[in-house]
């Protein structure tokens, strides 16, 4: 039989039922609808994070304070910070794959200035710090090698910063008090948003790390030192380099590292690892919704043998073989399937909108996902569809024509 014929004899016994056929193809509709809204979520939000971890910087690598063991007791990651300002001066005259190095100091006190007061995070860093995070200023200037060596009292504010203390004006040349002591206004950092964890990058103010520890914190011990490496196919090499530089500089010879290396690839493991999986759970259930579908086809399918057995005998009394009677009924399953796979497509892509609409979440379906859908749909008609174009096909032609 000519494959033309096939699919219009096929399309024909379809659209025969055709209520009966739509509530077949509900089960596969839903299964790939599921399906495709719960990867458009789950990519979207894997691709959500992946974008503000490229947000923390670009080719980021975090020396953070190490563990210590006072009385043989280990006291937790950071608990033991030697990190110094010569740290990450020996990092950046040492180090041959960074491009940038900036010792970060870090405290959270009210600051007043503007329309009222603000409690934020005032971080202490060098002129590398924009070129590690990939931060640009929105207006105004960034602080000069002048101000870091001398301690000037300047400062660039952050956006939210910005929002809350001058909403109305240019804060360019205005001036905060940050503890007790009056800062100038010198520039204004670009928005960035929330970082993969939630906290908002924006909520911050950038001082030179010599004004920090001078005027400020007192304290001569950094929170982190950040760098960036000259690529992203340096951050191993690099991070193994940091390492070795800040053992000499610790000398700590065979003694365990006080210190720990972070690079982005790690941070953006940890983020997105628990979403994968939850994405690949939830996947896998409206998968399940597919099986269902194809049970109701092969259900359906088996009730068409049984009343189409005279029409069967007919068939294949005037020269039908039996795999043309297989081929016809396996051609009216994968269509079947393949119909609601299609259909399913179309509600999987607007739930996804939809559901991005209301709640503000990113979707994003990739291709791979919509070729695998429809080529399970097909193989669920093909695998559940065979059985009864079997049966079909096994039909004794007289007991077929005797069939009432």
């Amino acid at each position: 039989m000519k494959q033309s014929t096939l699919f219009k004899v096929a399309s024909g016994s379809i659209m025969k039922n055709k209520m009966r056929t739509l509530l077949t193809m509900l089960g596969i509709v839903i299964g790939v609808g599921a399906v495709i809204v719960m990867v458009a979520v789950g990519n979207g939000a894997q691709t959500m994070i992946q974008n503000q971890i490229q947000g923390l910087g670009t080719n980021l690598l975090i020396v953070m304070p190490g563990s210590g063991t006072p009385g043989g007791v280990n006291q937790g990651a950071g608990s033991f910070n030697r990190l110094t300002v010569e740290d990450a001066e020996n990092i950046k005259r040492e180090a041959t794959l960074l491009s940038a190095v900036s010792p970060v100091i870090t405290t959270r006190t009210q600051v007043i200035g503007g329309t009222g007061n603000w409690r934020t995070s005032i971080n202490g860093v060098s002129l590398d710090y924009p070129t590690i995070r990939n931060w640009t200023t929105r207006s105004g200037t960034y602080f000069s090698d002048a101000d870091l060596k001398s301690g000037r009292k300047v400062a660039v504010l952050g956006a939210t910063v910005v929002n809350n203390l001058f909403p109305d004006g240019d804060p360019i040349g205005g001036q905060i008090q940050i503890g007790h002591v009056p800062f100038t206004i010198i520039g204004v950092m670009a928005a960035k948003g929330q970082n993969a964890g939630g906290q908002d990058q924006d909520d911050v103010i950038l001082i030179p790390y010599t004004t920090m520890q001078n005027r400020l914190s007192g304290n001569m011990r950094l929170g982190q030192i950040l760098a960036s490496s000259d690529s992203p196919d340096d951050i191993p090499a690099a991070q193994e380099e940091i390492a070795g530089i800040m053992r000499d500089s610790h000398k700590l010879q065979g003694a365990p590292d006080d210190f720990t290396v972070r690079n982005q690839t790690e941070i953006a493991e940890a983020a997105t690892s628990t979403t994968k999986v939850m994405s690949g759970l939830l996947a896998a259930i409206a998968s399940i919704s597919l099986l269902v579908g194809g049970i109701g086809i092969m259900n359906i399918m088996l009730v068409s043998v049984t009343e189409r057995t005279r029409e069967i005998g007919i068939r294949m009394a005037i020269g039908a073989r039996g795999s043309d009677v297989l081929t016809q009924f396996l051609v009216e399953s994968v269509v079947m399937s393949l119909l609601g796979g299609f259909v399913g497509l179309g509600v999987g892509y607007g739930g996804a909108a939809l559901l991005g609409h209301l709640t503000g979440w990113a979707t994003s379906t990739p291709l791979s996902a919509v070729a695998i859908a429809v080529g399970f749909s097909a193989a669920v008609g093909v695998f559940f569809g065979y059985y009864p174009a079997r049966k079909a096909a096994g039909l004794n032609p007289i007991q077929a024509l005797r069939y009432e």
